[in-house]
């Protein structure tokens, strides 16, 4: 024998050591599959909106985009499957590629034990020149397969998240929206990811993507806009010009004692706090009169999503859209006991309220932790679910949830994990909206976590 032909059989010698099954194992090769592979798709979160649920209205019918998107990952899913079966039955193949080759090795081994001396010049060459080029063949088939497979894993791991998220989803409100089993009510998480996010914006609708002042400009070219409602679903704002109190007594301890020293007219009112006064507006018409508004939405001209100070110590214009001030409505609620009213109307002229017998806050060490009493009213009971929880902002994370609820929400709140209300969220204009995360102004027992309202209202009164 030559030198190459004792080249080519030592690598290929040692190349069969490298594939050989160790000692132990040998005597199950026959019997046990050679190669196995096994997919673990990690377990996902609820992402997306709160339910809303109630026993007298009817079950919303399912989202088509969202189940249409379903069928099609799940069709995507099953030709991903059978992508890698047929991976499968290569890497199958390539086995039995390599089973060859070792046969043809022991084959060259026994004929070199038999006629060492004896073999001719094309003899010497046939057999090594043949087992390089299968065992050449057999590599490159392994690596294009090894590839492809990865491939086909990565796609498949993709594509079984997006599947599993979504049937999550879709079962959950099956089951439990209104009119599934138990009408009860259910939290889906948002994801964990904020990529996608963008910057503190917050008062544009993420439908159109045109800036704040192009919306408000449509919203004020809107035709036919309903006509303000009398009593208690009346608008939670006031249209046109504030109006003004009939005296320039004051300040006054709330809008309570206002009305009782004869102020009878809804407008600007300034009401002491410790050494100094705070302008409020004080609705004197509804209810009875006596209702401080604490919080107003009514056409977006406010960014809502703002800092845990801006929250602190308030925003906007009492006469507009406002937040009165965490630490403010503090202190108001810890000299007496109130109750809150919550005013909320929808794109379509239709409102609802929310009582409550008794609202504080506690102080700025405890994170304004909300303290509620209990309900009364026709909007649903959307903010129990909140009560005995720390106040949140984007930049103060004190909700329950794994991540940021601020951050998603795009607002500020009393958030559990996450909403089951997010009065303080992004004002989309028109109702229904589309966003990564449901950030809108909503009230979940009334029109869902996928409405944005277009008015709403917090007050209080003293009891």
């Amino acid at each position: 024998m030559d030198a190459r032909t004792r080249r080519w059989l030592l690598l290929l010698v040692a190349l069969l050591k490298g594939l050989s099954p160790a000692p132990a194992e040998q005597g199950s090769t026959a019997t046990s599959p050679r190669c196995t592979y096994t997919l673990v798709v990690p377990q996902q979160k609820l992402v997306g909106a709160v339910c809303w649920s109630g026993a007298k209205t009817t079950a919303p019918r399912q989202d088509s985009a969202r189940a249409d998107e379903l069928q099609a990952l799940q069709a995507q899913l099953r030709q991903q499957e059978a992508l890698i079966k047929e991976l499968r039955e290569q890497v199958a193949a390539l086995g039995a590629t390599v089973s060859e080759v070792r046969a043809l090795c022991g084959e060259a081994r026994g004929a070199q034990r038999q006629t060492p001396h004896g073999r001719t010049e094309g003899s010497r060459g046939d057999g090594p020149a043949q087992l390089e080029g299968q065992l050449t063949s057999a590599l490159a088939e392994a690596q294009r397969a090894a590839a492809q497979y990865h491939q086909l894993d990565a796609k498949y791991r993709a594509l079984a998240e997006l599947v599993n998220d979504q049937s999550t989803v879709i079962s959950k409100l099956e089951q439990r929206c209104p009119g599934g089993p138990g009408g009860q009510q259910v939290l889906l998480l948002p994801s964990l990811s904020p990529s996608g996010l963008g910057g503190p914006v917050g008062n544009g609708s993420h439908v159109s993507g045109r800036p704040d002042r192009e919306l408000q400009k449509e919203q004020n070219r809107v035709p036919g806009q309903p006509q303000r409602q009398q009593g208690l679903l009346a608008s939670p704002l006031p249209t046109g010009t504030p109006g003004t109190p009939t005296q320039a007594t004051g300040p006054w301890r709330d809008c309570l004692e206002a009305l009782k020293g004869r102020q009878r007219i809804s407008g600007v009112y300034q009401v002491r706090l410790g050494q100094k006064s705070v302008p409020v507006w004080c609705e004197q018409q509804l209810e009875g009169g006596g209702w401080m508004v604490i919080q107003r939405r009514q056409d977006g001209s406010v960014n809502f999503f703002t800092n845990w100070q801006n929250y602190k110590v308030g925003f906007g214009r009492p006469d507009g859209e406002h937040w009165l001030g965490l630490e403010t409505i503090h202190l108001l609620t810890q000299l007496r006991d109130h109750e809150l009213l919550v005013l909320l109307e929808d794109w379509g002229g239709r409102g609802v309220h929310a009582r409550y017998d008794g609202f504080s806050l506690e102080p700025e060490s405890d994170h304004y932790r909300l303290r509620l009493g209990h309900y009364r009213g026709d909007a649903g009971d959307s903010l129990s679910w909140h009560n005995d929880k720390p106040f949140s902002t984007v930049d103060r994370d004190r909700d329950s949830y794994s991540g940021n609820c601020a951050l998603y929400q795009r607002g500020g709140w009393w958030y559990h994990a996450c909403a089951h209300s997010n009065l303080n969220g992004v004002w989309h204009l028109g109702g229904h909206y589309r966003s990564r995360y449901q950030d809108g102004v909503y009230w979940a027992e009334f029109r869902g976590g996928a409405y944005s309202l277009k008015k709403v209202a917090m007050l209080i009164r003293p009891l």
